[in-house]
């Protein structure tokens, strides 16, 4: 199986705006990082034990995801700080609903909230069609 490219390094990253769940959406962790999405992090305690948390996660996806044409560190990246913008969209092609996301704040944050949940699987998709 193909090394995949969950970085405990953006990880980590990625974590220092884990009381939105930012790094348990990365490591394909939906359920939670939706209750850290809603809750900061359970009140910042669940946030602070998850530094801890963060290697065997990043462990985990590797055995779950595979690497191709784009790039699940740069999509994360962008969808962290630039997703209200549609950037991580651009960037995998998908332009319509990019220029979607752009006119419209992440579809109203919704959308936002959806490619927190999705976004690991439409790299997937992307990568199997290209491949």
């Amino acid at each position: 199986m193909a090394k995949s490219d969950h970085s405990t390094f953006i990880g980590y990253i990625l974590w220092i705006f884990g009381f939105m769940g930012a790094h348990r959406f990365y490591f394909g962790k939906s359920i939670t990082g939706t209750i850290w999405f809603f809750t900061f992090g359970l009140a910042g305690i669940g946030w602070l034990i998850d530094i801890f948390l963060i290697p065997s996660m990043s462990r985990s996806a590797q055995r779950s995801y595979r690497s191709g044409r784009v790039d699940y560190n740069v999509s994360w990246i962008l969808l962290t700080f630039l997703g209200i913008f549609g950037v991580h969209r651009f960037y995998m092609g998908k332009w319509l609903s990019g220029l979607i996301w752009l006119c419209t704040g992440g579809l109203f944050l919704i959308g936002y909230l959806y490619d927190y949940w999705t976004l690991n699987e439409q790299i997937s998709d992307v990568n199997r069609e290209a491949a």
